[in-house]
């Protein structure tokens, strides 16, 4: 609690520290991303392709923590670069599977290292029992708050 009893002590506050390292690591992110002519959305969006080729609109916009209308508009930007290619009609359904293309990978790459740099620079000062531990630690976070379960 602050001083007055209401609220949280943002100093304290373990939910307040998350959103700060996460800000961080997004303007990290989007600073090693900017040379290349990405954002983090557009990062998240190759990378998800990459690892689940064939993924819809919908199912990347939760990926990448978006809205299908702003997945939509990426979609659309990326296929006019050459990045991903969709279907002119829907195989089933109203489902467009997305692919990345050759070009697409390739920027997914260069994009990959400059993430993977980042994530090197904020794990620095951890051991690799510390990195194990944040990783368990964030993940049962995650779990308990999806699941309303607590450990």
């Amino acid at each position: 609690m602050s001083q007055d009893g209401v609220g949280v002590e943002l100093e304290t506050s373990l939910g307040y520290l998350l959103k700060e390292a996460s800000s961080a690591l997004r303007v990290a992110m989007e600073e090693v991303l900017r040379p290349l002519d990405m954002s983090v959305t557009h990062y998240s969006c190759l990378e998800l392709l990459a690892q689940r080729p064939g993924l819809s609109n919908s199912e990347l916009a939760r990926g990448a923590f978006v809205t299908r209308q702003t997945m939509n508009v990426l979609l659309q930007a990326l296929e006019r670069q050459g990045h991903v290619t969709r279907p002119a009609a829907a195989p089933v359904g109203k489902v467009l599977p997305t692919r990345l293309t050759p070009l697409g990978r390739r920027k997914l790459e260069q994009a990959s290292a400059a993430v993977r740099a980042v994530e090197i620079r904020m794990l620095a000062g951890l051991t690799e029992t510390e990195q194990s531990g944040a990783h368990r630690i964030l993940q049962n976070m995650i779990h308990s708050l999806r699941d309303g379960t607590r450990d």
